[in-house]
């Protein structure tokens, strides 16, 4: 649905009754195993009688000599007047035991992934805990100013102008164009060597793209454009089938490559941050990526087709599943700033040189998302009880966070998303959409739901290309679109692992509902609830 189409309400999400321990499958609980619901302490005898231990003790301290009872209580009560001393001329300008949160240093999350988990496995989750604090106010997050967004990348803003061309729907300019013919124009782009669909398409470009310059006054100009919409996440929300099917429709003009991440990696010079520094790509190579679209519309502006009106309305997009979560680059870039938070997001800089942009967003139950995702991106040794352990070790990881840090602050912790063996936070939808509502209003964002995509695949296309403001389309295209199969399903041998074990499962949605309530009220849609998945 529509943001435009929310109103405020309520948002109350509670856990009812006391939580039990969960044990997994039948078939892997043939030996004990304690989920992080388990508080039992292990370390107390088994058929130890607690009210004897009274007794046991003042046997025991009567066979101390009165000499050591005398000494021991000396000690303790000169101990006493020492640390009242100390605490007396204890600097009063703050208490001593409760500093103020605002004063402490960014949160010291090991590095390491071993000794993150060896030291979660010693602190049992407090689901009641974690809860309250999942539950605690969204504090409103603090837009930058939009001279400080472009203070951050002189480059890209004297590229990309303020204002764009009138009379077409996409946001378009004319660059000067000066040179020479012959030249390969896209012999350098980054993104041909990554991309074999992308190169194919510049082959194309490249042969007849002097036809598509303006002339004026003895000089060139090439048409450059920027997405008039951005598929902005989730991943393994059904990004990939939504993006192959909107090119089906003959107003939609972008390029056939998904996934270009440049607004979170890229253009700050990371392709998989786990390999490091690699290349900055430039704002030119990423204008580059729309010039079929811009081609398309010059031939609108000049008149050179017959359907040159209908040119003028063809818009340009983008898809990267990255874009609403991913904004770790800041971390690796100022490794030595004291934030805990990112001060700029992507939506920021999208919001600088776009402000008009377009933004859509597929969501799918946050529980089904991570099992797929542990699916699709882990290579081996794959199976629902490994997946069920990382998941208690995500969880983990995440509380010792929210005890000390805001909200936000663990959302977008890069040491703890390296450290987290499942992308658990991926999943708290309602508070990258409530960053992204702090830059672009209501009306700009569509929100949709996987399960609705799939259940009803028509209906919920229709809201895309309504939102979008696209004409209509044909009984032959609108028969090709939606008979088409869906893309980027899941591997076979992915499949015949089974479902997540229904411990996990129950894990999961505790841990997600306090988000989800906060989204389905934001959204005025209890669908967004997942109460029926």
């Amino acid at each position: 649905m529509s943001l435009s189409d929310c109103k405020n309400g309520s948002n109350t999400p509670i856990f009812h009754n006391h939580l039990h321990s969960l044990h997994i499958a039948e078939n892997y609980a043939k030996r004990p195993v304690r989920t992080f619901l388990d508080f039992r302490d292990t370390n107390v005898a088994k058929n130890l009688d607690i009210k004897h231990v009274p007794m046991l003790f003042f046997k025991n301290l009567q066979r101390i000599s009165k000499i050591k009872v005398v000494s021991f209580l000396l000690g303790l009560t000169l101990t006493f007047f020492i640390m009242a001393s100390y605490v007396l001329m204890w600097d009063k300008k703050g208490p001593l035991f409760t500093p103020s949160p605002y004063q402490l240093r960014p949160a010291a999350i090991p590095t390491s992934t071993t000794a993150t988990r060896a030291s979660s496995k010693k602190t049992p989750i407090n689901v009641k805990v974690l809860v309250k604090l999942i539950k605690q106010e969204y504090t409103p997050r603090k837009v930058p100013d939009e001279k400080d967004v472009i203070a951050t990348d002189s480059q890209l803003f004297s590229v990309i102008p303020r204002h764009f061309l009138p009379g077409i729907k996409s946001p378009c300019w004319y660059e000067e164009f000066s040179s020479k013919p012959g030249n390969d124009l896209y012999r350098r782009n980054l993104f041909t060597l990554r991309s074999k669909s992308f190169k194919t398409v510049c082959d194309r470009l490249r042969a007849n793209f002097h036809q598509h310059l303006y002339h004026k006054d003895g000089k060139d100009f090439r048409l450059r454009c920027l997405p008039y919409f951005y598929i902005i996440g989730q991943p393994k929300c059904g990004t990939t089938d939504l993006f192959h099917r909107m090119l089906l429709h003959p107003e939609v003009k972008f390029n056939i490559m998904k996934e270009p991440h440049w607004w979170t990696r890229k253009r700050f010079g990371y392709i998989r941050f786990k390999d490091g520094f690699q290349e900055s790509f430039p704002v030119e190579d990423y204008l580059d990526l729309f010039d079929l679209a811009a081609h398309n519309i010059q031939e609108g502006i000049t008149g050179n087709s017959s359907g040159h009106h209908r040119a003028l309305q063809l818009i340009t997009g983008e898809a990267s599943a990255s874009t609403m979560w991913d904004n770790q680059a800041w971390s690796y870039l100022h490794a030595d700033k004291e934030e805990t938070e990112p001060p700029f997001l992507a939506q920021d800089f999208i919001h600088a040189v776009q402000p008009d942009a377009k933004i859509i967003i597929m969501l799918r139950d946050p529980v089904e998302r991570l099992y797929s995702d542990y699916l699709y991106f882990k290579t081996a040794n794959k199976s629902a009880e490994d997946f069920h352990q990382k998941v208690i070790e995500s969880v983990q990881l995440f509380q010792s966070c929210v005890s000390e840090w805001s909200l936000r602050s663990c959302t977008y912790n890069t040491s703890l998303f390296n450290d987290m063996p499942v992308r658990l936070n991926l999943g708290m939808y309602i508070a990258f959409l409530l960053d992204w509502l702090s830059v672009f209003s209501k009306e700009q964002i569509l929100v949709l739901r996987l399960e609705d995509y799939a259940a009803n695949l028509k209906e919920t296309i229709q809201k895309v290309f309504d939102f979008l403001s696209v004409g209509p389309l044909s009984q032959q295209v609108e028969a090709t679109l939606t008979k088409q199969p869906m893309s980027n399903t899941r591997r076979e041998e992915d499949r015949s692992l089974g479902p997540m074990l229904p411990a996990t499962r129950n894990i999961l949605r505790k841990f997600h509902q306090p988000f989800n309530r906060k989204l389905a009220s934001l959204l005025d849609n209890k669908a967004f609830l997942w109460n029926n998945s």
